[in-house]
């Protein structure tokens, strides 16, 4: 056991033995932070940082995987949330922040008319596909990214184990950024294909003719067009990555950043789909809990107010301008690269010449959690990052690179390593 992390690995054994992996999240447990270097227990985070059970502090560049926008601890949000809590969290009747919330959703959203609300990614997600197949009245599903846990989605990667194949073969995969492989499979499903679902931007950038074609697709053949935004909402700008490239579906699925940390998504979209929810059923006992739509309405009357997403983007490319001045003067391009919106970056790794691409993220990963920088390889950034934290960041990456190039070159990755390397989880992309 390390000492630095003892604390961590004690309550992680003890989760264990109640716990499958350990961790309610996949991404939060040993399939991704390798064991023996790692934390894995949060005691309190506070702006951009966080504490581990050990005491150690970090700057977060996770930020719960995106869905802390404002930072740890947001004093708008908590004050609305208390003000809330005094007054109930969960009634027998709906709630008037139902509709406030949702008329704001409506009003920052270009393809927002009317508005669900649910807990997480997955839930909206699965969602706005029974909404389109009810709508459509047809079948068939095609995806270029990740979308959650459900068996309509899931069941198209290699973490099918449980989905029945009558389910899985309803969905099909396209690469993004591939117009024609999409139109490909419309073409062959031609009058089946319910909707089409991506995430407008992940790590590439999409081709000027990508979105707009598309839209032009699912206009032409009656399909409907979801832009997974569970990230992207309220991160790339106030009306998502939509607004950004001008490009607005039939329908929204919004998540994460939607009300700092607290649990809630929603599925919003054209009035006339939107109204098929009356027809099909998607309802939860937790839908119109107050405690997470007073906190998103917080964020988002803050999301107006204050130059939250311009703050981020501009933290962002401070990250991504220096790194990659970074990764030049360590001359490891040949491996390392960045990627991905300023407010959502990635430094992907590939394979060194005598190192693999996992035996070097493990040993990122382990370099950067030892200097005080949580990061799974991502840049989730927060309205909290200060200048000062980015130069922090910089500065730890400008020690790390040279090792990573090292090892990259004379395959002694393993030797430097205190664990072992991390294994693939699964490819969605």
């Amino acid at each position: 056991m390390s000492t630095r992390y003892a604390g961590s690995e004690r309550l992680l054994a003890r989760a264990q033995k109640v716990i499958p992996l350990g961790a309610q999240t996949f991404s939060k447990s040993v399939t991704q932070f390798p064991h023996g270097v790692s934390p894995y227990f949060a005691a309190k985070g506070e702006g951009a940082l966080i504490w581990d059970v050990d005491g150690n502090v970090y700057l977060d560049f996770i930020n719960s995987l995106a869905a802390v926008t404002l930072g740890y601890g947001d004093a708008d949000v908590l004050a609305a949330v208390g003000d809330q809590l005094k007054q109930g969290t969960l009634f027998s009747l709906s709630h008037e922040l139902e509709a406030v919330v949702a008329e704001k959703i409506v009003a920052m959203v270009p393809s927002a008319e009317m508005v669900r609300f649910a807990k997480n990614g997955s839930d909206a997600t699965t969602g706005a596909v029974r909404l389109a197949r009810a709508f459509t009245r047809r079948d068939h599903v095609l995806v270029c990214g990740y979308h959650g846990w459900h068996d309509w989605y899931i069941g198209s990667t290699t973490r099918d184990r449980g989905v029945p194949a009558a389910v899985s073969g309803l969905t099909r995969k396209f690469p993004f950024n591939d117009l024609a492989a999409c139109e490909a499979l419309a073409a062959e499903l031609k009058g089946d294909v319910a909707a089409i679902i991506l995430e407008p931007m992940n790590v590439e950038t999409p081709t000027p003719v990508f979105l707009g074609g598309l839209r032009e697709l699912c206009t032409r053949e009656g399909i409907v067009l979801v832009f997974d935004e569970t990230i992207t909402g309220f991160r790339f700008a106030n009306g998502g990555a939509q607004e950004c490239f001008g490009v607005t579906p039939d329908l929204t699925t919004l998540g994460k950043g939607l009300a700092n940390g607290f649990p809630l998504s929603a599925v919003c979209g054209r009035a006339d789909i939107m109204q098929v929810m009356t027809e099909i059923f998607f309802s939860s006992t937790m839908g119109g809990e107050t405690l997470s739509l007073a906190a998103a309405n917080a964020v988002l009357d803050k999301l107006i107010r204050e130059p939250v997403v311009d703050t981020m983007r501009a933290r962002g490319e401070e990250i991504v301008a220096g790194l990659e001045a970074l990764l030049a003067k360590h001359e490891v391009e040949s491996f390392a690269r960045v990627a991905g919106h300023p407010t959502w970056s990635f430094l992907l790794l590939s394979d060194g010449a005598r190192a693999t691409s996992f035996e070097l993220k493990t040993l990122l990963l382990q370099e950067m959690f030892a200097r005080g920088i949580l990061t799974l390889g991502t840049h989730n950034m927060s309205y909290a990052h200060s200048g000062q934290d980015v130069a922090t960041l910089l500065r730890v990456y400008d020690e790390v690179l040279p090792l990573l190039r090292q090892s990259a070159e004379d395959g002694r990755v393993r030797e430097r390593l205190h664990c072992a390397p991390l294994e693939p989880l699964f490819k969605v992309r």
